[in-house]
């Protein structure tokens, strides 16, 4: 009697094994890009939340808030003052972090932040909207969030 023994796999169960992984994949990827950019949105509020501790620390230090990122960012000379009190990471200072960018502007009442995703559908696909009130607003979409805008809530 010759028996031989099979050793390895056919190229019929390879094909059958590598569908089911590429199956597994398209169901996979969508969910894990959008909690991506869930956990993404979520950082851009907790930034919103730092440049708000640090408008406060500045008013208190300087009598005023902050007219942009930089002076609440770190300073170009060696000492800290309101050109820059370094009262949020560079990184922030400089208007991106975290696939969002931020901007600062002084308004009459006081102040007001503007965020938007770097890359629409990859880094995020909300924008944001925050003030001197501490109230933080979303817009879905890429039109601006503005102070109409419907509150996180």
């Amino acid at each position: 009697m010759n028996h031989t023994r099979r050793r390895g796999f056919t190229l019929m169960e390879l094909l059958i094994v590598v569908s089911i992984i590429l199956i597994l994949a398209a169901i996979a990827i969508p969910n894990v890009q959008s909690a991506r950019i869930h956990t993404l949105e979520t950082a851009a509020t907790r930034h919103i939340g730092v440049m708000h501790t640090a408008q406060t620390q500045y008013f208190s230090q300087y009598g005023r808030f902050a007219a942009s990122l930089a002076e609440l960012g770190p300073p170009s000379t060696a000492e800290s003052g309101p050109s820059g009190a370094s009262l949020i990471p560079p990184d922030l200072a400089q208007g991106e972090k975290g696939g969002f960018r931020f901007h600062l502007q002084a308004t009459p009442t006081g102040y007001s932040i503007s965020v938007a995703p770097v890359t629409f559908d990859v880094t995020g696909r909300r924008t944001f909207f925050s003030d001197q009130t501490l109230i933080i607003r979303q817009n879905p979409g890429r039109e601006p969030a503005g102070p109409q805008s419907k509150v996180i809530g």
